[in-house]
């Protein structure tokens, strides 16, 4: 495999997004909150006049607030889901690399949050990374779960 990915930290735990699916890494500077928005949706944010939702992918996902003493990182990557465009907030954006293995399950699991999210494990240069499906971060915890009932 020979695919471009965009690596990042969520929740303090090394993920891959697929560059395809990335349009570009933002520098998040102003977020506007929505009222009433599922609390995965950090607010609105706009890049080059177009507005963005922007994703809380610790929230999204089911984890915690930012860790202690943990500084998140001010850049988001950018994606397009059914013709919205998206802002998925990480902890930190690492590195474009390539994955040199195509996506393999993970013994034992990390657990039904982080595998509703995943595609798998996949290996790159650096190590193994969890590859992320943007479709569901951006869907969110509650609405995953009413759609599997």
């Amino acid at each position: 495999m020979s695919q471009l990915l965009l690596l990042a930290k969520v929740a303090g735990r090394r993920c891959a997004f697929r560059a395809e699916d990335v349009q570009s890494v933002i520098e998040t500077t102003t977020i506007t909150p929505v009222p009433l928005a599922p609390s995965h949706v950090a607010g609105l944010s706009a890049l080059r006049s177009q507005a963005l939702t922007v994703i809380d992918c610790r929230k999204a996902i089911g984890c915690k607030d930012a860790q202690d003493g943990v500084e998140p990182d001010l850049r988001a990557a950018v994606v397009s889901v059914d013709g919205h465009s998206y802002a998925l907030l990480v902890d930190q954006v690492e590195d474009v690399t390539e994955a040199s293995s195509e996506p393999q399950a993970i013994p034992g699991g990390f657990g039904k949050a982080w595998s509703r999210v995943a595609h798998g494990m996949v290996e790159t240069g650096s190590g193994p990374v969890l590859l992320l499906k943007t479709n569901t971060i951006v869907e969110g915890p509650s609405q995953s779960r009413a759609k599997a009932a």
